[in-house]
């Protein structure tokens, strides 16, 4: 018995061990990275790109065009061959395989969009004003931008912000500890109707996993899930609402049944497993550890594709939110934010208890 045991401890204490030096040494990475990218700029690129920690700044997102609202730091179109290889390192290292090609692919899509823009017009079917409002909006695959916020090191906090039309990254390293949170993605158009790229939908199967998971209810969860109020014209907790979702709405997961619960799982790993495997499941395994039965999801809106419809998964630990209103249901905004863990709250919390510089 106690030979046993001794065997259990030992295997625990390992496969604990190994999870504690993969992670530290993705964190070690991360930094790495980044530094190898800062090398790649020029002093004046340096000054463009860095900012000191406590700017206001490292704490700002918004989901409008450049040509509205500028972001701070340097744009990725303006950077050196050697300076986008490096960012992209740094991009695979945070990211997942999905999560990479996602976040490509948006920038891809906005240049996309200037094709289909450019095309409507040439076909009769916008004006010269609304092609040129359009075209001020600065969209395109390198009208991005990069801010570093501190020096990325292994001890005192930094981050790294990387943001445009339709992606606002996060990402906020103190030691071992990396957050995520917010990241907000979007597309526009959500599937190409005409043209070369006819059929594209990058952000698909965060649209095809919650019809799923909507299809799977019975009509009397349903009756539960499925709320009478008009979709929301934009995710709720965007940049410039005041709104925070603090209550809980629609159908507890604790009401699924087994194969249920499987498409929920499915369709949170979609969002969360966008970061590299180690990163994500920090957070997803605290999710399975409080318990899917407390995640509860609600739906607004059409039950069917290319209409107006909403969603949201909302649980103790997390947040995610849907929104597909605009173009009549062709136009994603969709938002993953990890509770009390926003630009790094949560892991930075023992960083301004402890140190010397916070105390005074």
């Amino acid at each position: 018995m106690t030979t046993h045991w001794l065997k259990h401890f030992f295997v625990l204490f390992i496969c604990l061990n190994l999870s504690y030096q993969t992670f530290a040494q993705k964190s070690s990475a991360v930094v790495i990275d980044a530094q190898r990218f800062i090398k790649t700029l020029s002093p004046d690129e340096v000054k463009k790109t860095t900012f000191p920690f406590s700017d206001s700044a490292r704490i700002k997102w918004t989901n409008l065009p450049v040509g509205l609202v500028a972001r701070p730091g340097i744009q990725y179109g303006s950077l050196s061959d050697s300076s986008k290889m490096a960012f992209h390192r740094y991009l695979t290292t945070l990211l997942s395989s999905q999560g990479y090609l996602k976040i490509t692919s948006l920038m891809q899509l906005d240049d996309i969009l200037n094709l289909l823009t450019k095309e409507s017009f040439d076909k009769g079917k916008m004006d010269q004003k609304t092609l040129t409002m359009l075209q001020s909006f600065k969209w395109g695959y390198d009208s991005y931008y990069i801010a570093l916020f501190g020096v990325p090191q292994n001890k005192d906090p930094w981050s790294i912000n990387f943001g445009g039309h339709h992606i606002a990254m996060s990402i906020t390293v103190r030691g071992e500890s990396i957050s995520v949170s917010p990241l907000f993605l979007g597309t526009d158009p959500d599937e190409v109707k005409f043209g070369k790229y006819a059929g594209l939908r990058v952000l698909s199967k965060e649209e095809d996993y919650g019809f799923t998971l909507l299809n799977f209810l019975t009509e009397s969860q349903k009756k539960v899930a499925v709320l009478s109020k008009e979709v929301p014209q934009d995710i709720i907790t965007n940049p410039n609402s005041s709104q925070r979702i603090s209550d809980y709405y629609g159908i507890a997961a604790k009401e699924f049944n087994k194969d249920q619960k499987a498409i929920l799982e499915i369709l949170m790993q979609e969002y969360i497993h966008n970061f590299e495997h180690e990163i994500a499941h920090r957070l997803y395994d605290k999710i399975l550890k409080t318990g899917l039965d407390k995640i509860y999801f609600a739906w607004i809106g059409s039950p069917v594709r290319d209409k107006p419809h909403y969603y949201i998964l909302h649980g103790p630990d997390f947040l995610i939110e849907y929104d597909n209103f605009q173009g009549g249901g062709n136009h994603i905004h969709l938002i993953l934010r990890e509770t009390g863990n926003d630009f790094g709250a949560d892991i930075l919390k023992e960083h301004y208890l402890t140190s010397d510089h916070h105390k005074n």
